[in-house]
């Protein structure tokens, strides 16, 4: 026999709202039906996706919360307490604390003034190896570094965090170390990258000590004085700005990292250009040898003016007179003048042409591939100031001695670690996707 248990007597709440009677329940209840009555809920479920990642952009930093809590603090003025404000829980995802930060860190300078150079000198096939290799190192170097962020929870402290927890502090030190000159050398490296833009390519004029009209170790020497005066200044500029306080500019940081977006598509922009209309860039050749530009006004030995037959500056550069019966350079005699397109675009053939690599000896002549010349190669070099002339010796490990630093940078989301509100899962998929992204970039570069 089962005993029924009535209760205490008094009528339970079925209904969130009080002193409410059956009918008036039932009103409100399909009044506030399919409402959401959460007291806390995540941004993300209630903003649509497209004004959050607008709202993120708009936050945009590239300084981790220690950072700038660091800073906010030595700006209180001194003896006064600051205000104990709450800590705020990280909030940065996968885009916005990592995707980005290492696409900023990994596109540089390298890619900008060097991939160019490379692709010339170890062809097209040799600069993918190269690519490939140095991708493929830092995405190792990725897979290892989630591992270790997915075996635990990741707290402040980034990469030495997994570092000394994973290897012990020992290893984190000695990684400490290479990591904190691989950063010194790779801001002497920026600052030489951001003088020579600017000296070459931008305003040539602004050059201390001139290279206009200097060749060989002149020009290299004056080069190497402006870069040491300018480095001075840029160095100090830099750590002005470090004693100011970062996060002033910190404040351009989106501008910055749309500057090397807006970099990245004008380049593919550029190639499309050139493919449909290429750019008039004459280059004047002495059978296969390419000539410097001071070295010509005209890129031919003689023209005609009113039915008489001129000599040319060109001509003067090789004979002792101006006279058609001047005593004249022999490879200069034997070899006919030719002007090319110097940017001729890449329906051209020039990929095919380049697919393998033609590394020089330092002072070695630029030569034109496919085109034929007449060279004793018993009677010496003459006149080698007029042509374009290797700067450097070139062989396949210096070129990815120069490339790789170009693909590093994969830290910048796993220093995050503190700000990210799932580290274990932001790390891992930023990180890999950002050098998926960069090495797909570099390679069709």
């Amino acid at each position: 026999m089962v005993k029924e248990i009535s209760g205490d007597g008094n009528p339970k709440e079925s209904s969130p709202f009080i002193n409410s009677s059956a009918a008036s329940n039932t009103d409100k209840s399909q009044q506030y039906d399919g409402k959401n009555m959460a007291l806390f809920e995540e941004e993300m479920d209630t903003s649509p996706m497209v004004s959050s990642l607008l709202s993120s952009l708009a936050n945009y930093s590239n300084l981790p919360t220690g950072s700038k809590e660091h800073e906010e603090a030595e700006n209180n003025e001194e003896g006064a307490r600051p205000s104990k404000k709450p800590v705020k829980a990280p909030q940065l995802g996968t885009l916005m604390g990592v995707y980005l930060p290492c696409i900023q860190n990994i596109f540089g300078v390298i890619l900008f003034l060097r991939m160019t150079w490379m692709v010339g000198i170890g062809g097209v096939l040799g600069s993918f190896v190269i690519v490939f290799m140095c991708c493929s190192t830092t995405m190792l170097t990725a897979i290892s570094m989630s591992a270790i962020a997915t075996n635990g929870v990741v707290p402040a402290g980034g990469s030495y965090y997994m570092i000394s927890r994973s290897l012990g502090p020992e290893f984190g030190g000695a990684v400490g170390i290479c990591f904190y000159l691989g950063t010194t050398f790779a801001g002497a490296m920026y600052i030489l990258g951001c003088i020579e833009i600017l000296l070459i390519y931008i305003v040539p004029q602004a050059a201390i000590f001139k290279i206009e009209g200097l060749e060989g170790q002149e020009a290299e020497a004056a080069l190497l004085n402006n870069m040491r005066v300018y480095g001075t200044i840029v160095l100090s500029f830099m750590a002005l700005v470090v004693f100011v306080g970062v996060k002033y500019v910190n404040k351009l940081a989106l501008v910055f990292l749309a500057c090397v977006i807006l970099s990245i598509v004008a380049v593919y922009g550029g190639v499309i250009k050139t493919a449909i209309d290429p750019p008039v860039f004459p280059v004047c050749l002495l059978g296969n040898r390419t000539l410097t530009s001071k070295g010509y006004d005209v890129c031919a030995k003689v023209i005609e003016i009113d039915n008489e037959t001129v000599t040319t500056k060109l001509w003067m550069s090789f004979c002792d007179s101006e006279n058609l019966n001047a005593t004249c350079d022999e490879y200069f005699t034997n070899n006919n003048v030719k002007e090319i397109q110097g940017i001729p675009g890449v329906t051209s053939g020039i990929l095919a042409e380049n697919l393998f690599g033609n590394y020089l000896e330092k002072g070695m002549f630029l030569e034109k591939r496919g085109l034929a010349s007449e060279a004793d190669p018993d009677s010496p070099a003459t006149g080698s100031n007029r042509y374009v002339l290797a700067d450097i010796t070139s062989f396949f490990t210096l070129l990815v001695g120069i490339y790789f630093p170009s693909v590093t940078g994969i830290m910048a989301g796993s220093n995050r670690s503190g700000d990210l509100r799932d580290a274990q899962k932001s790390i891992p998929i930023g990180t890999i996707a950002a050098i998926t992204t960069t090495s797909i970039v570099c390679i069709l570069h």
